[in-house]
Formats: C-alpha cells, sequence, structure tokens
C-alpha cells in the first residue's frame, strides 16, 4: 500500500540535498544526497507510520491514487471574475466548463497575462511619447 501514495522529490538548495515528500503525508519528509535514496527513504518512512497508525488502530489516509474521483467540483469566484469567463468562452466558442478546465489543467507556472484593450495601450503610448517630447 505505501507504494501507492503520491511521493514526489525536489532539490533543495536550502538544504543542498534532495528533499522527498509524500502528498497524503504532507508533515513527512526524507533528505538524501540522492534522489533515489530520497525517495526510498520517504518511502520507508510512510511505511514506518502506516504500520504505527494501525498499531494505534488510527485511520490511515487513503492514497490519492486508489480513489475514483467524479470529476465534479463546486467553487465559488467573484462576480466580476465568473462574468469575464463567460465573456472569454463566449468568445472562444466553448462552453464555461470547458474553459475553466483547460485552463485547470495548465501547468501551474504558467502565468497568464490579463490582455489590455487596444485603445488603452494606444492612449498610454501617445501620453509617453507626449510627456517625453
Amino acid at each position: 500500500m505505501a507504494d501507492h501514495y503520491t511521493y514526489r522529490v525536489s532539490w533543495s538548495r536550502e538544504d543542498g540535498e534532495f528533499v522527498a515528500t509524500c502528498a497524503e503525508f504532507p508533515s513527512l519528509s526524507h533528505l538524501a544526497a540522492d534522489a533515489v535514496k530520497a525517495l526510498v527513504g520517504i518511502q520507508q518512512l510512510v511505511s514506518d507510520v502506516i504500520s504505527e497508525m494501525r498499531k494505534n488502530r488510527e485511520p490511515v489516509p487513503e492514497p490519492f491514487g486508489d480513489k475514483d474521483y467524479s470529476g465534479h467540483f463546486v467553487t465559488r469566484v467573484p462576480g466580476e471574475l465568473h462574468r469575464r469567463l463567460v465573456i472569454e468562452a463566449a468568445e472562444a466558442g466553448v462552453s464555461l466548463n470547458r474553459l475553466v478546465s483547460n485552463k485547470l489543467a495548465m501547468p501551474n507556472t504558467v502565468l497568464v497575462k490579463p490582455v489590455e484593450p487596444k485603445s488603452a495601450a494606444k492612449t498610454r503610448r501617445r501620453q509617453n511619447v507626449d510627456t517625453h517630447a
């Protein structure tokens, strides 16, 4: 069961070693000079913690990978954001659901810069030109 959990290994510049974590056990981590050793270390640590939890009759978290997900969740957003998303979806010719699904599927390192209306950009350029004259 311990190998069904969600593990991540990344370099920690602060520690000068690889740090391995487990999403289902966010308080656990394991440091090692080698990425593979860090992974093996966190897997062993999770296995040990699970054994302790079972021994103490504590509930053991179910691995995210073993759960079934409906693909449905509800979230609240500010009304103005809702309006902008509806307009963006209409302009793209897709449903609001498709637009939001696509946005959520984008890597979290991608930052989307709001598009400024062309008239505002022209006005600002003219102002910059006028002030530098």
